[in-house]
């Protein structure tokens, strides 16, 4: 009859923890594949302030936005209508209205005709 001998039992308790080991190295290349690998496989770090506690009152500035240009807006010409007339309708000044406009003349303006308002 034949006897197992040593060897034989190592191998034979031998291969399985082998292939187990071989997995678990396996899994955890493909995990800090994933992970870019990063921390190594450690805890999340998490950042420590250095800067010291302070009991005065602090005040925040909001982030400075460029302002935004205003939309152009125009207006058609009726009849009747002067610069001081089209002023007063849309709430600005003549002195408004001829800067937007420098080619127009207040004397020679045509029904239709469209003025920049803003």
């Amino acid at each position: 009859m034949w006897t197992p001998s040593r060897r034989d039992e190592l191998a034979r308790y031998a291969a399985p923890v082998a292939f187990l080991v071989a997995i678990t190295i396996l899994i955890l290349l493909v995990r800090a594949g994933i992970n870019g690998g990063a921390n190594g496989g450690s805890a999340p770090r998490v950042p420590v302030s250095t800067a010291a506690a302070t009991t005065s009152a602090t005040t925040t500035t909001p982030a400075s936005t460029e302002p935004r240009k205003p939309k152009k807006q125009f207006y058609a010409v009726e009849r009747g209508d002067t610069f001081g007339v089209i002023a007063t309708k849309l709430g600005t000044t003549v002195e408004a209205l001829q800067a937007l406009n420098p080619g127009v003349s207040s004397n020679s303006r045509t029904i239709g005709q469209k003025l920049r308002v803003k």
